[in-house]
């Protein structure tokens, strides 16, 4: 565990007090499953009838087995919802990959310390050449990641990246290593917009079956995160949990419930959920549980009906097919043009891939299917300037 300085320790401390992490240790994973399991359709109906503003036991029938006969209503409930709510809008935005450098050894993951592949952190001149290359695919807002090495692209390293490209794109978001609250907020103040943290499981008894080696290990750390990233008054705060691991429902419905946390503590910060699904990577690792397509849909429209704020992303990482029919059921950004590789936007090489992707289109063929859709794809939605 690293050293906090002095001046900050009673903070974090009192943070991780109240974090969510004391709501999910008291819960029993089998208990929450029975939960799932038990809801009729009488509740789902109950459900339904609160949509865009119902509560954890309305979520907990929309993503029970209950539900899936009322899957095509979900569905078309959840369009009107984001449509009044969010209009004809679809942001987009782009992943920069910094460095694939990581000291953790997690079991799914390319990354992952134990796998043989190339390594890079990208140097100042390479993190310039990677925004010329973005810029002129016309994203305005990117999404910097790394794998999870402190001494290669820790705090000093990310700070001055976002400092470097803040004069490029108005809009920066992360999905890196966890941090401490203080390090959020200096992020913030030099041009973070928001902070993307997913679980991978909320299941904190098989958790160390999966993270076998590094900082990711701590189960409790990675799951205060959120926590540390609200108080430190981050924009946004993007939640998740990695599909395929252990019992997507289960996983679904805990999201829920650290969502409804952090806006109850943190009703400053905007929320976000996406839905990583398990892709091909360097390794031999197969997801423990399937979720297909249509489960996917039965999470998304979900978390519509339960609340018709929440933003909702839709990666690469599934197929132009499955997008191109699902982005209007409740989603409100998208990636584009994705290279999940150090240096792929300016010279790409796949064997510093994280994983394969499965959308492959370009950003304006991506762009240009929601225009003929009626949608308006937006660049950027948000501007530090106009803070």
């Amino acid at each position: 565990m690293k050293r906090i300085p002095e001046e900050y320790k009673a903070r974090e401390e009192e943070i991780a007090a109240q974090s969510f992490y004391h709501e999910m240790h008291a819960l029993r994973w089998e208990d929450l499953q029975a939960q799932i399991a038990a809801a009729t359709p009488a509740m789902v109906e109950r459900a339904l009838s609160h949509a865009g503003h119902g509560d954890l036991d309305d979520f907990v029938a929309l993503i029970s087995p209950a539900a899936e006969p009322y899957l095509e209503r979900m569905a078309a409930t959840s369009r009107q919802l984001t449509l009044r709510r969010f209009g004809r809008v679809m942001s987009l935005y782009v992943p920069l990959y910094l460095s694939n450098a990581c000291s953790n050894s997690c079991i799914y993951c390319g990354y992952s310390h134990q796998n043989k592949l190339l390594r890079k952190t990208l140097t100042e001149q390479e993190i310039l050449d990677e925004a010329q290359s973005i810029k002129a695919l016309g994203f305005e807002h990117i999404l910097l990641l790394t794998g999870e090495a402190p001494t290669e692209a820790g705090f000093d390293y990310l700070l001055a990246a976002v400092k470097l490209l803040k004069e490029y794109f108005p809009q920066i978001s992360i999905e890196v290593q966890p941090m401490d609250s203080y390090e959020y907020a200096a992020l913030g103040a030099n041009g973070l917009n928001s902070v993307y943290v997913y679980q991978e499981t909320y299941n904190e008894e098989t958790y160390p079956s999966y993270h076998l080696q590094g900082m990711k290990r701590n189960y409790r750390y990675r799951l205060e995160t959120p926590d540390r990233i609200g108080a430190a008054g981050v924009h946004r705060i993007g939640l998740g949990a990695l599909l395929g691991l252990e019992d997507w429902r289960v996983e679904s419905l805990c999201v829920a419930r650290h969502l409804r946390h952090l806006q109850r503590h943190y009703w400053q910060s905007k929320y976000s959920v996406a839905f990583p699904r398990l892709r091909p990577h360097v390794g031999l690792f197969e997801p423990k549980y399937t979720v297909n397509e249509r489960n996917l849909l039965q999470i998304i429209t979900a978390y519509r009906l339960f609340d018709e704020n929440v933003e909702m992303s839709l990666t690469t990482r599934e197929s132009a097919f499955f997008r191109n029919h699902a982005f209007g059921l409740g989603i409100t950004s998208m990636s584009a043009g994705s290279h999940t590789e150090p240096g792929g936007y300016a010279h790409a090489n796949k064997e510093l891939e994280q994983f394969e992707i499965s959308d492959g289109r370009s950003p304006e063929e991506v762009a240009q299917f929601l225009r003929t859709h009626g949608y308006e794809p937006v660049w950027k939605d948000w501007d530090q300037s106009l803070q």
